[in-house]
């Protein structure tokens, strides 16, 4: 099979496409046929080695939707379109940057849609990501106001249209001007210009400041989101866009607004039930919600994905199709 392999990190160059043996599913596993699989921050982070705990070479990717190649256990019938996510994905054992990937049988999430590869690449990690942010993290509420700090990217994208179907008012961020009106056109209510100082921005529409905030730039920018929530409002620290993690010098009572509170949230596969993938797919395709923008590349297109993906050249997801993905979902 091809894959893509990481021998150690560094540069693009160090990402090469190789042909690979196809891996044998044990008890308990389940080889997936990929189709395509999306592009994702943390998968930069490891080729640029900030990561933990990964091993080298490595097949990257923490995720994929294709359909299922074999299963020792018989629980899954081949052909069944699955999605796949976390749970170690290339990181402690090969990912999703192949034409197929072997992975736990509890991290595979069974769906049906006739959506194209492209669009069905785009879905599991943010969605997963998303979800979880606005339930566990933020318990957002109908009615509600939320900031997405980092609007533009493909979690930002996700999270404001899962928003959007809660009931909430969504306010949305991005540092480049021509991205305002891609934010209204995916339903943001309020799109604002980071200037570095949104807050002031946000309470001039909702002088209390916002219900909850979800914070995908990462440390740098958290301060200022913190300010722009209301007394007991939430704060959730999802995303590093910024590949700044920590906070030096912490003193909570300092940094911390008064009756603000923060949380974070990071998930696994099990964290997104297949009825809530399904919906979601039901919806695009009834043109109900969007996914934002997306590229799509090739196999053989990976490190130029990836040197878009360092450099922030586009909005919304980065999507490689194996070429095993002709044509529309069975």
């Amino acid at each position: 099979m091809r894959a893509v392999v990481l021998r150690e990190p560094g540069p693009v160059e160090n990402l090469e496409l190789t042909d690979l043996p196809l891996p044998e599913p044990e008890p308990g596993w389940v080889r997936i046929a990929v189709k395509a699989f999306g592009l994702n921050r943390s998968e930069l982070h490891t080729r640029l080695g900030l990561a933990e705990g990964v091993t080298f070479p490595r097949v990257p990717g923490i995720e994929a939707v294709g359909v299922v190649d074999a299963d020792p256990d018989g629980e899954f019938e081949p052909g069944q379109q699955v999605a796949t996510m976390m749970g170690g994905m290339g990181r402690t054992f090969d990912g999703g940057y192949a034409e197929y990937t072997v992975v736990p049988k509890g991290q595979v999430i069974p769906f049906r849609s006739d959506l194209p590869w492209e669009i069905l690449g785009q879905v599991p990690e943010t969605l997963q990501t998303a979800y979880g942010s606005l339930t566990t993290g933020l318990d957002l509420e109908r009615g509600q106001t939320l900031l997405i700090r980092g609007g533009t990217s493909a979690l930002g994208f996700a999270t404001a249209a899962l928003a959007k179907d809660l009931g909430a008012t969504v306010f949305a961020t991005t540092r480049q001007p021509e991205r305002l009106e891609t934010l209204r056109e995916h339903g943001v209510d309020h799109p604002l210009l980071d200037d570095g100082d949104v807050a002031t921005q946000v309470r001039k529409i909702a002088p209390e400041g916002v219900d909850a905030a979800l914070e995908l730039v990462g440390t740098p920018t958290l301060p200022d989101t913190l300010k722009a929530t209301r007394v007991h409002g939430t704060v959730c620290f999802t995303g590093m866009l910024s590949n700044h993690w920590t906070i030096s010098n912490f003193y909570p009572i300092g940094y911390l607004p008064a009756g603000v509170r923060l949380t974070a949230y990071g998930g696994e596969a099990d964290d997104l039930p297949a009825s809530v993938l399904q919906r979601h797919l039901d919806r695009i395709a009834a043109g109900e919600t969007t996914l934002g923008p997306a590229e799509v590349y090739a196999m053989t297109e990976i490190r130029q994905a990836h040197d878009d993906l360092e450099h922030n050249r586009t909005a919304g997801k980065l999507v490689v199709l194996t070429g095993r993905a002709e044509g529309a979902a069975p």
